[in-house]
Protein backbone atom coordinates (compact mmCIF):
# COMPACT_ATOMS: atom_id res chain seq x y z
CA UNK A 1 0.00 0.00 0.00
CA UNK A 2 1.42 3.59 -0.72
CA UNK A 3 0.98 5.04 2.82
CA UNK A 4 3.12 2.00 3.87
CA UNK A 5 5.78 2.78 1.41
CA UNK A 6 5.70 6.50 1.83
CA UNK A 7 6.26 5.65 5.46
CA UNK A 8 9.07 3.71 4.52
CA UNK A 9 7.25 1.10 7.26
CA UNK A 10 4.68 -1.87 6.65
CA UNK A 11 0.97 -2.05 6.93
CA UNK A 12 1.58 -3.64 10.63
CA UNK A 13 2.93 -0.40 11.89
CA UNK A 14 0.75 2.24 10.28
CA UNK A 15 -1.64 3.95 12.69
CA UNK A 16 -4.99 3.15 12.87
CA UNK A 17 -6.18 6.92 11.76
CA UNK A 18 -3.78 6.91 8.48
CA UNK A 19 -5.77 3.82 7.39
CA UNK A 20 -9.24 4.95 8.59
CA UNK A 21 -8.13 7.90 6.20
CA UNK A 22 -8.32 5.06 3.45
CA UNK A 23 -11.41 3.23 4.48
CA UNK A 24 -13.28 4.40 7.82
CA UNK A 25 -14.73 1.48 8.26
CA UNK A 26 -11.02 -0.44 9.35
CA UNK A 27 -10.88 -0.66 12.71
CA UNK A 28 -7.92 -2.02 15.37
CA UNK A 29 -8.87 -5.72 14.32
CA UNK A 30 -7.19 -4.98 11.22
CA UNK A 31 -4.09 -5.57 12.99
CA UNK A 32 -4.91 -9.03 13.84
CA UNK A 33 -4.55 -9.94 9.94
CA UNK A 34 -1.52 -7.70 8.58
CA UNK A 35 1.13 -10.05 10.01
CA UNK A 36 3.06 -12.21 7.54
CA UNK A 37 2.12 -15.47 9.97
CA UNK A 38 -1.76 -14.53 9.65
CA UNK A 39 -1.28 -13.78 6.04
CA UNK A 40 -0.07 -17.36 5.44
CA UNK A 41 -2.82 -18.91 7.97
CA UNK A 42 -5.31 -17.37 5.90
CA UNK A 43 -4.45 -19.50 2.87
CA UNK A 44 -6.65 -22.19 3.86
CA UNK A 45 -7.67 -23.26 0.09
CA UNK A 46 -6.14 -26.94 -1.34
CA UNK A 47 -2.58 -26.62 -1.41
CA UNK A 48 -2.32 -23.05 0.32
CA UNK A 49 0.32 -22.18 2.42
CA UNK A 50 -1.69 -22.04 5.55
CA UNK A 51 0.22 -24.57 8.29
CA UNK A 52 -2.38 -27.35 8.37
CA UNK A 53 -2.21 -27.19 4.52
CA UNK A 54 1.08 -27.56 4.21
CA UNK A 55 0.95 -30.39 6.89
CA UNK A 56 -1.71 -32.08 4.95
CA UNK A 57 0.88 -31.78 1.60
CA UNK A 58 3.30 -33.68 3.64
CA UNK A 59 1.61 -36.39 4.55
CA UNK A 60 0.36 -36.78 0.88
CA UNK A 61 4.15 -36.32 -0.60
CA UNK A 62 5.02 -38.92 2.08
CA UNK A 63 2.48 -41.48 1.42
CA UNK A 64 2.98 -41.52 -2.15
CA UNK A 65 6.86 -41.80 -2.22
CA UNK A 66 6.19 -44.83 0.70
CA UNK A 67 4.08 -45.94 -2.46
CA UNK A 68 6.91 -45.42 -4.99
CA UNK A 69 9.54 -47.23 -2.79
CA UNK A 70 7.63 -49.93 -2.15
CA UNK A 71 7.58 -51.15 -5.83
Amino acid sequence: MKAAEDAGSTLADLPLETLQAIDPRIDGRVYAVLTVDASVASRRSYGGTAPEQVRAQIVEARAALDKETAR
